[in-house]
């Protein structure tokens, strides 16, 4: 009586060994049938998997209604599931760090759009809260702080490349008779630049400073407004290394 109950069990961990096996079994085989991409992202993560993958991620088996799945031809987004997570991740993470008193549009300093291309960081200069100086490069307090947090949180991600653009509304007066729209709008994307390796963000990863003085104005925005003064960060997938 003393071993009742006691015995009988073995079985149950040599079971949970082979469901275990079984369950490896399937994972493998049903990562040999994906496609490349998916195979290059799942390899990214097992190598560096605190850049890849946060405690929140639910997975790499993409959605397939999600709009990062197809871009705007309908044929697969060069995004990776696992990068479309840490997308979202620091999307989440950004409109948390940038926790902003207003709603309206016409008030915010920063916006955030997840598109087929990536994560596109827009940060207007408004007349109400400059990010820069006047018709100047240098950042406001207010604008180091709102570039010094973004660098922050866009560092913990160095899987990413990174466009910066400078852009200015039209008719904004020239600093001076031979330094106008063009240079402005290019040196302030530089300096945006310079902000975020001076918080962490590796200089690979900036692939492009580009500045567009008033040919790009907001969509539905006159190019006169004022919110066509801005800066914008798109973060995006990595491209195939080269060589």
């Amino acid at each position: 009586m003393a071993g009742k109950g006691h015995h009988g069990g073995a079985w149950k961990v040599a079971y949970a060994d082979f469901v275990t096996a079984m369950m490896a079994l399937f994972l493998v085989l049903w990562l040999a049938a994906q496609d490349s991409k998916l195979k290059e992202a799942v390899e990214r993560a097992f190598r560096n998997p605190f850049a890849s993958l946060t405690k929140q991620s639910v997975g790499i088996i993409p959605n397939e209604n999600d709009q990062f799945a197809k871009d705007r031809t309908g044929h697969n987004d060069s995004a990776s599931a696992v990068e479309l997570l840490i997308l979202r991740k620091l999307n989440e993470e950004l409109l948390k760090s940038l926790m902003q008193e207003s709603q309206d549009p016409d008030q915010k300093t920063v916006e955030l759009d997840l598109t087929p291309e990536g994560l596109r960081i827009t940060i207007f200069d408004r007349s109400h809260r400059p990010v820069f100086d006047t018709q100047s490069i240098r950042f406001t307090p207010y604008g180091d702080w709102v570039m010094s947090t973004l660098s922050w949180s866009i560092a913990r991600y160095p899987s990413f490349d990174i466009n910066v653009e400078g852009h200015t509304e039209r008719g904004h007066p020239p600093v001076t008779d031979t330094y106008g729209e063009w240079e402005l709008s290019s040196d302030r994307a530089n300096a945006a630049r310079r902000k975020m390796l001076e918080h962490g963000v590796l200089e690979r990863q900036i692939r492009q400073v580009t500045g567009y003085a008033d040919t790009v104005p907001m969509p539905r925005r006159k190019p006169e407004d004022e919110v066509n003064r801005r800066v914008s960060v798109l973060l995006r997938p990595q491209g195939p290394a080269k060589g």
